[in-house]
C-alpha cells in the first residue's frame, strides 16, 4: 500500500519557517517520511495547514 503524502512536487524550503512551501513540512519530516507510522504521518498532516498559512509567499496566494 502506498505512504500517504502531501508532496506537491513544490521543493523549495522557506528559510524563515524552515518548511517546505509545496508541503509544509520540515527536511527531517521529509527525510523520515517512510519510517513514520501513520499516527505520526496523520499528526503532521493534520500541522501541514497551519504552517503552510504562515509562509507569507504562500498565505498571500
Amino acid at each position: 500500500m502506498a505512504i500517504e503524502t502531501p508532496c506537491s512536487k513544490v521543493c523549495t524550503v522557506d528559510r524563515a519557517c524552515n518548511v517546505c512551501v509545496g508541503c509544509g513540512r520540515t527536511l527531517g519530516e521529509i527525510a523520515g517520511w517512510a519510517e513514520l507510522t501513520d499516527d505520526e504521518r496523520r499528526r503532521i498532516m493534520a500541522e501541514l495547514p497551519a504552517r503552510l498559512a504562515r509562509i507569507p509567499a504562500v498565505a498571500e496566494h
